[in-house]
């Protein structure tokens, strides 16, 4: 028996006021078939040497005792699945009317009775996968009231967006896994995707960069990490490149563009859609020191105004370019003879 506080108060078990303890005890029942062990509150008489419990305390221990035999079953507990309606900011009766469920299930799900099976799967889900919460929220629309339908609809976006960038990150990371120990691919430097976004929005928010298609950008990418390489020895971002007819162009590009703090907008051109990315409301790069931006403005100056054309061009002349087979990686040391200063 452990004793969680002692207070004075009247009795109902002597009908005497003393000093009364709050105590958790170990026990065990059997619920649905399953032996379970919890522990359990009560209060405790040392006049009359008994435990007894109030009705709160009643309702306490069988949500525990429920509990224990989840968590045997392999249940969600009520604190998770109230976790996961918190998650989503949404009520109780908004969950219920989303999944087409009664409209108190997740109260008594919340609180005394157990879940079957289906339904904690359904839970699960929801959990995992926020993209299916929104085509739920969009399906049940005309039902929620606008406030709250909106406020839904931002916080599931927001997670979706998270969700996404940890799938994205794990994807572009294990691409990257190969050349771990390749410091003449990486350019000296383990990848890291907080400085490959920053750089993307330094170029972008740069009233110096016009034209930031994505031609342009992945070479202005490149020669960051190139002047970088030239004058510290290392890369910026550690992205790895490969040796395109367009030029140099990184590792995973496609799914680097889709990260959630990359602006870009698609248009369509004659020859099929174009990228042009797009200024961010965040204008701090806590991730690039001074001698980044040295190296990044040295690069804006150079290409900023430069159409695509030009960067390519001078691409195609760079020692990178031209000592390396098409579609090699290509090797950090011929940063040496880059024709940036």
């Amino acid at each position: 028996m452990t004793v969680l506080k002692t207070e004075m108060r009247l009795c109902p078990c002597c009908m005497e006021k003393h000093d009364v303890q709050t105590v958790t005890v170990p026990e065990s029942n059997t619920f649905k078939g399953i032996v379970i062990e919890y522990t359990a509150e009560y209060s405790f008489c040392d006049k009359a040497d008994e435990l007894y419990a109030d009705e709160e305390q009643i309702s306490s221990n069988d949500i525990s005792m429920k509990n224990a035999y989840r968590e045997k079953a392999g249940l969600l507990t009520t604190d998770q699945i109230s976790a996961i309606r918190s998650r989503y900011g949404i009520s109780q009766s908004d969950l219920c009317l989303l999944l087409g469920w009664g409209g108190k299930t997740i109260t008594r799900y919340e609180s005394h009775q157990v879940q079957d099976i289906a339904h904690d799967t359904i839970l699960r889900k929801l959990d995992a996968d926020p993209e299916w919460f929104l085509e739920l929220l969009k399906s049940a629309q005309s039902s929620i009231a606008p406030a709250s339908y909106a406020k839904y609809l931002e916080t599931g976006t927001a997670l979706f967006e998270q969700d996404h960038d940890l799938y994205l990150k794990s994807a572009i990371m294990a691409k990257y896994a190969r050349f771990l120990h390749n410091p003449e691919a990486t350019g000296g430097r383990e990848l890291s995707l907080d400085h490959v976004e920053e750089m993307i929005r330094y170029y972008a928010n740069s009233d110096q960069v016009t034209k930031l298609f994505l031609v342009k950008l992945l070479k202005m990418l490149w020669y960051g990490d190139a002047l970088s390489y030239k004058r510290y020895g290392h890369s910026i971002s550690g992205l790895v490149y490969r040796a395109l007819p367009m030029g140099a162009v990184p590792i995973a590009y496609e799914s680097i563009i889709d990260l959630s703090t990359v602006h870009y907008e698609e248009i369509e051109m004659g020859d099929g859609t174009g990228y042009r990315f797009l200024p961010s409301e965040k204008k701090e790069y806590p991730h690039l020191t001074s001698e980044d931006t040295e190296i990044l403005n040295a690069v804006i100056q150079r290409f900023g105004k430069a159409p695509k054309n030009e960067i390519v061009e001078a691409m195609h002349h760079e020692d990178a370019y031209t000592e390396t087979a098409p579609h090699d990686i290509i090797q950090f040391k011929y940063a040496k003879t880059l024709s940036l200063l």
